[in-house]
């Protein structure tokens, strides 16, 4: 081996020790994750299908009576709606489990307030799904009976099993430092990834076969060695896509570069406020009004998510999910005057700067959610793999070392 490979192969196997254990660490959490939306869909299917009824659902506005006579306090942020007729309607509330507390800003105005940067377009943003989604308002969220406006679910977005998951997948649950952590071991992952195909890549062409093909029939150290090495090779590729994505989520500087580079705005526009009302104390625009609207506009559209406004100037948002969308957050949005009901502004989702729609990328290629089953698959199979690698690797180099100091042994005896 030359003396260049040498020192690569040193630099691979004691950053892979250093780094091995959250390694695995993150390949683990990142299966769970994989399937998240089908887990919990099955788990608890009665919080999200229904049997559909041959009467036409309910209004908005009776879901939203139903939701208030059992908390009196609450104030309904958002409703969600999807095409399908066998699924629940979703409707999230401001701050806590009764409504917003007093002097509190709910989480969602904190982080869609104006000039601020919106969920949807941080490189980190959850996406829209089981357990959590955009428009929650920081409250918990109900899953309705669209035909009975019985409540048959209740969860906080921040309670559940896989956001924990997810939080310990991000970060270990310890917030910037353990998102610097993790940001840093996938970047350490992406230079063993870098130097294992360095390493991986024969001396001689007659090696090249060797190299492709795991041994099957041989002892159990050769398999570890074909295991380590040849399924490293195929998975390199697409456990360089995880990585990279899972560089962009940990570090600002990720995003702000993407923006640069395409030269999108570092932050989306601030909402559209809606004019004041002609008659003083007039009605907002109903919630049902705007969900005809929004049929109107996409009839075809897989889901719709209504969000009411937080102040008296406030747009309603409208977020429409076109069928055969790239991702859950590739929404349509549509503001609306929430007095008048008159369209202010729009923008598809082909419309968003270049920036903004890669950044948004990022979780859905990280998850393998961006192209549904076979791309999650796909990602299940690799961060299984992956987890893997730093067992193997770690085995060669213990049998190395036994190896060389049995041949120590021999030296000192001769």
């Amino acid at each position: 081996m030359s003396p260049i490979k040498s020192v690569i192969r040193d630099l691979h196997l004691y950053l892979g020790l250093v780094s091995g254990l959250v390694i695995v660490f993150v390949c683990l959490t990142g299966c769970i994750l994989a399937f998240e939306k089908e887990i919990e869909q099955t788990w608890y299917s009665e919080r999200y299908f229904v049997a559909p009824a041959p009467t036409a659902p309910l209004p908005l506005a009776r879901l939203a009576d139903a939701v208030r006579a059992q908390k009196p306090k609450a104030k309904i942020a958002s409703f969600k709606v999807y095409a399908d007729p066998t699924r629940t309607v979703e409707i999230s509330l401001a701050g806590g489990p009764n409504g917003p507390e007093k002097g509190s800003i709910p989480t969602e105005a904190k982080q869609e307030g104006r000039g601020a940067e919106r969920p949807a377009e941080k490189p980190a943003g959850k996406a829209e799904g089981p357990g959590r989604g955009k428009g929650d308002g920081g409250g918990p969220r109900l899953y309705v009976n669209p035909y009975t406006a019985a409540i048959v679910g209740e969860i906080n977005p921040r309670d559940t099993f896989f956001h924990t998951v997810e939080q310990l997948h991000r970060g270990l649950v310890a917030g910037k430092i353990g998102k610097l952590v993790m940001g840093i071991s996938s970047s350490i992952f992406l230079f063993i990834l870098g130097t294992g195909l360095v390493l991986w890549w024969p001396a001689a062409r007659k090696s090249l076969t060797q190299r492709l093909q795991v041994k099957w029939g041989s002892s159990w150290k050769r398999l570890n060695h074909d295991f380590h090495v040849v399924l490293g090779f195929y998975a390199s590729l697409f456990l360089f896509v995880l990585a990279i994505t899972g560089v962009g989520m940990s570090f600002d500087w990720v995003s702000q570069g993407i923006n640069q580079l395409t030269n999108s705005p570092l932050k989306r526009p601030e909402p559209p406020v809606s004019a004041a009302p002609a008659v003083a104390g007039a009605a907002p625009f109903a919630p049902d009004a705007v969900l005809a609207l929004a049929r109107q506009q996409a009839p075809g559209a897989i889901s719709y998510s209504v969000q009411l406004p937080k102040e008296a100037d406030g747009s309603i948002k409208v977020a429409i999910l076109p069928a055969g969308a790239i991702a859950e957050n590739a929404t349509n949005e549509v503001f609306l005057d929430q007095y008048s009901g008159q369209v202010i502004s729009g923008q598809t989702y082909e419309q968003r700067p270049v920036g903004h729609r890669i950044r948004g990328l990022f979780k859905p290629v990280h998850t393998g959610a961006i192209f549904g089953w076979p791309t999650k698959t796909l990602a299940l199979i690799i961060s299984l793999l992956g987890a893997t690698f730093p067992v193997t690797g770690t085995i060669m180099w213990l049998s190395r070392r036994r190896k060389n100091r049995k041949k120590m042994r021999q030296l000192q005896t001769v």
